[in-house]
């Protein structure tokens, strides 16, 4: 019940907590939109390719892949620009790690997504690990995939928080302490 009030006040503080802008300007970040660096690196990366794009003749490949790396750098450049990152005096953007709302999508958002996917790829080698240990030859199933039921738990292992609740509140999750064993010293 403790744990259940801590996430609810949890949730609670996190709603209304009001993040301000200023605390980044005193870091020296600046909008990447409105940064002069930022600007500036733009420009020497089209000069740079623009230079290189002189070399040769108009529609040969070569000139065809120079101009579409020109696209795309200005435009990776544009994404920056129009997302709000900041940007600090070397032109860079920064990713803002300090848990305010409105810089999730750099870190917390991308972040949640590792975690799941990697809880995914560990639950689901352990489901099968857990099948396949009952086999008369699992260690054969180790090097040889069962693809059938290898593809059964990961077709099923995306529901994976939710079976380690019920896993974790049955008992199930975590081995007992007389089945783990201690080498003797």
């Amino acid at each position: 019940m403790k744990k259940i009030f801590a996430l609810f006040c949890m949730a609670i503080l996190c709603t209304y907590i009001n993040p301000t802008d200023s605390l980044a300007d005193t870091a020296g970040l600046t909008k990447c939109a409105e940064s002069p660096a930022f600007t500036k690196r733009l420009n020497n990366s089209v000069k740079k390719l623009e230079a290189r794009l002189a070399k040769y003749d108009v529609n040969t490949p070569p000139a065809i892949a120079l101009e579409t790396q020109i696209a795309k750098t200005k435009l990776r450049f544009d994404k920056y620009a129009k997302s709000g990152l900041l940007c600090g005096t070397d032109g860079l953007p920064h990713l803002i790690t300090d848990g305010r709302w409105n810089h999730a999508g750099e870190f917390m958002i991308p972040g949640i997504v590792f975690l799941y996917i990697t809880g995914w790829i560990g639950w689901v080698g352990r489901g099968y690990l857990q099948n396949i240990s009952k086999t008369n030859k699992p260690t054969e199933k180790e090097i040889i995939l069962d693809i059938p039921l290898a593809l059964k738990y990961c077709l099923s292992g995306f529901t994976w928080p939710l079976a380690a609740i019920k896993e974790f509140t049955s008992g199930e999750l975590i081995a007992q302490n007389q089945d783990i064993t201690v080498s003797p010293r």
